[in-house]
């Protein structure tokens, strides 16, 4: 790979749809019986294939696997979810598949088994035999010459990770691993995982959807324009984590979604939303940033212009500006708040005429408020 992906800001027009693939699961129904039921997975996999679907990409390169739960019936053609058809999708048909661009997406039961990899129950998962797929060793697979193709990839999981211990299994999950290849400098792989070590990803039972899956569903629709290229997970993901925020302070959820990049220049997990024990909390800057990238619109380098264009044009002169969404709104916020503060609500007016969402909207009035008081213009100095 000569340059940055699409998850590095390639603008949409660059992706050709027939060059995008996806493996779509939605899991419902086990065969270990009612006590594992879960109605949403094969709803919001199916609501994920729309979305694709609506930016181009051909149904033939949409892998969709359900085992919904009645009495839900999807309205499109599907393939069934259980571990042979899944690992033989995963192993052979999709390495062999020609493409730029993979998404996956997999909704269901999950567990971290006792070596912490994180194992996805299939359809045909018995207590007897808890059939699933090693969600750990098939990344690894995907980032080596075992997948020739697929250098910008983006892995969504909507399943718990409670520990395999907790669950009291009268048998330890045996190795199920995939086969791997060797590690290579071209793949990119962005994995958004929902629920965080050791915590359950919740569900709503009666909307019949992950609440993870709900959010994402949301900011992907929102950024509708933008697909199928993968959104920039550094622009994606603060939104993620605000809005799962919020669902824990209402006490609907305790799950810390989590964000790993791999990539030839870099592995690593972004921080988890909210100070750990002993930690410091986030700086006001930081906040600010945080609530300018929950937008959709600060994600789109036309969209973040017009912003950026409603300001005074004195002000604007002077302002840097780059082209990733993070470095950008930084650059902007320092710039206004040590030169131009009241140009801070200028933007402020900027963004919630474009988009309006009541929560975004207090989020950034009091991240500006704080914002503004910590920062003393260089005037103001002694």
């Amino acid at each position: 790979m000569t340059g940055p992906g699409p998850m590095a800001g390639a603008l949409p027009s660059r992706v050709d749809p027939a060059r995008v693939h996806a493996l779509i699961v939605g899991v419902e129904k086990y065969d270990a019986g009612s006590g594992w039921e879960l109605p949403g997975p094969a709803r919001d996999a199916v609501a994920f294939h729309r979305l694709l679907r609506a930016a181009g990409v051909p149904d033939a390169q949409l892998r969709l696997h359900l085992a919904p739960l009645p009495p839900y019936v999807p309205d499109i053609p599907y393939l069934p979810a259980d571990h042979a058809t899944l690992r033989r999708v995963l192993v052979r048909e999709l390495p062999a598949s020609q493409g730029d661009i993979l998404w996956v997406w997999w909704g269901g039961h999950g567990v971290l088994d006792r070596a912490g990899r994180l194992r996805l129950f299939c359809a045909d998962a018995h207590a007897a035999d808890k059939l699933g797929i090693d969600l750990d060793s098939a990344l690894t697979r995907y980032t080596g010459d075992a997948v020739p193709g697929f250098a910008e990839q983006l892995w969504i999981v909507d399943a718990c990770e409670t520990f395999e211990e907790d669950l009291a299994f009268r048998e330890q999950l045996p190795p199920d691993a995939l086969p791997v290849g060797r590690p290579d400098l071209v793949h990119r792989q962005t994995v958004l995982r929902a629920a965080g070590r050791g915590r359950a990803a919740a569900n709503d039972p009666v909307r019949a959807t992950g609440l993870f899956s709900d959010v994402l569903l949301a900011l992907l629709a929102d950024r509708a324009a933008l697909l199928p290229a993968p959104p920039d997970p550094e622009e994606l993901f603060p939104a993620v984590r605000s809005r799962i925020a919020a669902l824990r302070e209402a006490g609907r959820t305790l799950q810390h979604p989590e964000i790993q990049l791999r990539s030839p220049e870099r592995t690593e997990y972004l921080a988890p939303v909210g100070p750990a024990p002993g930690t410091r909390p986030p700086s006001p800057l930081q906040r600010a940033v945080e609530a300018l990238l929950v937008y959709p619109l600060m994600g789109d380098p036309v969209e973040r212009q017009t912003v950026v264009a409603a300001l005074d044009p004195h002000v604007t002169a002077m302002l840097p500006r780059h082209t990733r969404a993070r470095t950008d709104a930084t650059g902007m916020l320092n710039a206004l708040a040590r030169h131009h503060p009241d140009a801070l609500w200028e933007l402020f007016d900027a963004v919630v005429s474009v988009d309006d969402d009541p929560d975004r909207k207090d989020e950034l009035g009091v991240a500006l408020r704080e914002f503004a008081a910590s920062v003393r213009r260089p005037r103001d100095r002694k």
